[in-house]
């Protein structure tokens, strides 16, 4: 049977809402015409892809598989039409690009890639520093643009920036642990749980600051500066945490398995945006190469 770009889509929504209904609504089309095209998606790739609960759908070990290989199907789908729109060479010269920590990890190796396949003409220098040091070298001329999370800014009377990806903020547990099987989990019900901390990209304040809210603090167990370090203790049933889906995988290192829930107190996204000063603005490259990157970091945020 063939399988479409919109089945895709569809199969993809459903995966990260969990209900027919959400994704429904996500795709701007009728319920049944979910539940149709995961009907014959599942017949096409001959195996189960979700299973039904109280509370929705949930994705089988295949279905995890078969979501890496969608979101890699939709992404370079995008990335090819935006190849189409413009010209290869239409941006030259050099552009200083400054990135922080998690930008850095997440991505910038196929970011670089991709502005390379783009534009041949173009030398892009990629710099890595603290949040508060790419600010301070916007402000002195030492960077064209930076990548960073837009949320943890400080300077907004002098910088300007262009939001390019929200990505949600969730739970993460061991497949079996109850917060999976629970009808809703707040911040409340995580805060009694052994939480593993993220110490990365002022990860930390930002954490203090929706925890804060709702005065509450997670039980924290384990801190550590490393991602995998955290997947791997999730993984392992040594705690849980929230952290966003740009930086979620559904394997640690050991091959073990992690979920992802959304909760129900409204938690903040993690805002990935580009950066430039407000005096003398953005030159013609820099718009270029914005709007190149817009359009890329939300392709790869799914590829």
């Amino acid at each position: 049977m063939h399988i479409t770009l919109r089945q895709f889509e569809y199969f993809l929504a459903l995966a990260e809402t969990g209900q027919v209904s959400k994704a429904a609504l996500r795709c701007n089309v009728s319920q049944s015409s979910v539940t149709i095209a995961l009907r014959n998606l599942e017949q096409a790739v001959g195996t189960t892809l979700f299973v039904r609960h109280a509370r929705g759908l949930s994705l089988t070990d295949a279905g995890e598989r078969f979501a890496r290989h969608a979101q890699s199907v939709t992404g370079a789908f995008v990335r090819a039409m935006e190849d189409m729109r413009a010209e290869p060479d239409e941006l030259r010269g050099q552009l200083r690009l400054g990135v922080t920590e998690t930008i850095s990890a997440y991505l910038m190796p196929a970011v670089i890639t991709a502005v390379a396949q783009r534009f041949p003409n173009l030398r892009l220098d990629v710099i890595e520093r603290e949040r508060a040091q790419v600010e301070q070298d916007l402000l002195e001329g030492r960077l064209d643009l930076a990548l960073v999370i837009v949320s943890n800014l400080t300077r907004f009377d002098k910088l300007q920036y262009d939001t390019m990806l929200k990505s949600p903020r969730r739970l993460w547990t061991h497949p079996d642990h109850p917060f999976q099987h629970a009808e809703k989990v707040r911040l409340r019900d995580v805060a009694r749980a052994d939480y593993v901390l993220l110490d990365m990209d002022e990860h930390i304040e930002t954490v203090g600051k929706y925890w804060g809210r709702y005065r509450l603090r997670p039980n924290v167990r384990f801190q550590s500066r490393s991602p995998e370090a955290v997947r791997s203790l999730v993984a392992l049933q040594q705690g849980v945490t929230i952290l966003s889906d740009l930086v979620y995988r559904p394997w640690s290192l050991e091959g073990r398995r992690i979920l992802r829930r959304d909760l129900s107190d409204d938690v903040p996204t993690m805002d990935i945006g580009g950066v430039w000063c407000k005096r003398g603005g953005l030159s013609r490259g820099g718009e270029a190469l914005m709007g190149f990157l817009h359009a890329s970091i939300k392709a790869l945020a799914h590829a």
